[in-house]
This record gives structure tokens, C-alpha cells and sequence, in this order.
């Protein structure tokens, strides 16, 4: 959503959370009525940081959609297997049963791999809220990296190479890729079919360019797959450096906000079989990238 500049900005405290990127928003409660205001100057610091962090949130499903609502659209995910709390547009990420017991399976280890929430759609992920119901004592952690980093760090000669290529994304292909053995069904490859996206775009608000890859990118649009691949692995190499990635520790009731169109992102293993991690998502649809 465009920033709307007749607002008056409310006074938000910040902490930063890295060098790199992300802020802590102290002294919010996203549970209680937002003036337009206050969310105005949320918004402003999560263009500026990228991430938002939010600690210590009472957010109850409803209250957690309706925050979202206030980004934009918000998207129902493919996989209905994951929505819960009789919201289609949240999406959970469990390893408990029905007891609160840890089954030893990995929800999803798509998200294992650093990739950016629907760029696998045409109009593409816009931002995404974790809400954290159960973590582990190690591991489970939420790793960001920016990309507008990535792509100031290229060289020349391959930001030359890389201006007007477009990559294809596609679901099924990162799903089968890291999650084969439950792969997705006719029905949800037909509602999602792969798109091809640019390498580099302009982040629609703040205007900065950024590489736009990730684990949904197959291969360069308009070549063969063995052609195009090594061009996209080596682009997802070059645009995680250790000094552009914010590592986040997750404490019970955290709440994260980041910024799809100029962030990845992995989740870090854990122990699936002695400890839960029960995690909400949402994610806003954003815009067509260019």
C-alpha cells in the first residue's frame, strides 16, 4: 500500500535489531484500535527497515488477519492443507498432533531454503507477518537477507548480464525440489502455474532496485532448464552474504512484519521429534514486479 502522505506520522520508538537490517517497534499493541496516524508511521519504518519486529503480542487470529488488512490484499495460499483458526488466510507451520505433541515431521522444509513468499504468483508477495505460538529451545530460527544489498553488491559485468533477463518461479517446482514426497495436487499446480518474473526489480515505493530469485526460481525464462539453471544458482550464492543477513531468534508471542519485494528468507532446522515450533503466517499480496 502507497504511503499516505496527508497523514500526520505518529511518534514510534525503534530499536535497530542488526547492522544489516530490521527494527524493533517498542511500545505497540497491534491487538488494540490503530489510528491512521500510528499505522502510517509503522508503515514508513517498514519500508525504511524492511523488517519490523514486535514483541510480546496478545494477537489472536482475527486481530492477526486484521492487521494484515491494513497492508492490502491478503492472500489464501494454495496449500489449503496449512490454513487454520478457521481463517483461509492464515497458514500454519506445526509439528504438534492434536495433544501439542511433536510428530518428528517437518511441516514444510520449502522454507528451509532462502526464497521470497509468492513470487511464484504474477502479482507477488508484498509483505508477511509471522506470528511465533511455540518455539524451540535451539534452533528454529528466521534468517532475512537483503536484497537490495545483493544487487549493489554484483559487479558490472554481471548487472549487464542480468538487466533484462526474467526468471521462471514456480511452486510446484521448489515444492517438489525440497518437499517431494508431499507434492501438491493437480488442482493446486493448475490454480498456480509457473510465471516468469524479472531478475532485477524496482521496489515499487522506494524505488531501489534489488535481485528477485530465491528457491521458487527454475531456470531464465526463454532458455532451456540445463541452460539457465547455473545462472540462477550462482545468483542465489552471491546474494546471501553473511554481512546482509539479520538472524532472527524467536521468542513465544513475537511477531514479525517483513518486506517480500526486497527480502529472502529461511527457517533454521530443529529437533522435530522433542520440541514443537507452531508458527502463523500471513502474507499481503503485492504488486506485478518490474
Amino acid at each position: 500500500m502507497p504511503r499516505q502522505q496527508a497523514e500526520p506520522e505518529h511518534a514510534i520508538e525503534l530499536r535497530p535489531l542488526s547492522p544489516a537490517l530490521g527494527a524493533e517497534v517498542l511500545n505497540v499493541d497491534l491487538s488494540a484500535p490503530m489510528r491512521d496516524d500510528l499505522f502510517a508511521a509503522i508503515y514508513r519504518a517498514f519500508l525504511d527497515h524492511q523488517l519490523l519486529l514486535f514483541r510480546d503480542q496478545d494477537l489472536p487470529p482475527a486481530a492477526h488477519v486484521a492487521f494484515a488488512r491494513r497492508f492490502g490484499e491478503v492472500q489464501v495460499h494454495v496449500m489449503n492443507q496449512y490454513h487454520a483458526d478457521g481463517h483461509p488466510e492464515l497458514y500454519r507451520l506445526s509439528n504438534v498432533d492434536a495433544d501439542g505433541k511433536p510428530t518428528g515431521k517437518h511441516p514444510d522444509k520449502g522454507t528451509l531454503a532462502w526464497h521470497t513468499d509468492g513470487s511464484w504468483q504474477r502479482r507477488t508477495g508484498q509483505a508477511t507477518m509471522l506470528y511465533a505460538e511455540a518455539i524451540p529451545s535451539t534452533g528454529g530460527e528466521t534468517h532475512y537477507a537483503d536484497m537490495y544489498a545483493a544487487y549493489a553488491g554484483l559487479d558490472s559485468t554481471m548487472k549487464d548480464r542480468i538487466a533484462d533477463l526474467r526468471a521462471v518461479h514456480s511452486l510446484d517446482f521448489s515444492r517438489n525440489l525440497r518437499h517431494g514426497d508431499e507434492p501438491m495436487t493437480d488442482e493446486q499446480k493448475a490454480a498456480v502455474p509457473p510465471v516468469d518474473q524479472p531478475i532485477v526489480r524496482t521496489h515499487p515505493e522506494t524505488g531501489r532496485k534489488c535481485l528477485f530469485l530465491g528457491d521458487h526460481a527454475s531456470h531464465v525464462a526463454g532458455a532451456p532448464f540445463a541452460a539457465g539453471r547455473p545462472l540462477i544458482e550462482e545468483l542465489n550464492r552471491l546474494a546471501i552474504r553473511p554481512d546482509n543477513v539479520y538472524r532472527h531468534r524467536w521468542r513465544p508471542r513475537d511477531f514479525v512484519v517483513w518486506d517480500n519485494r526486497c527480502l529472502q528468507h529461511r527457517a533454521t532446522e530443529y529437533d522435530t521429534t522433542t520440541e514443537a515450533r507452531v508458527i502463523r503466517r500471513c502474507t499481503i499480496v503485492g504488486d506485478v514486479p518490474f
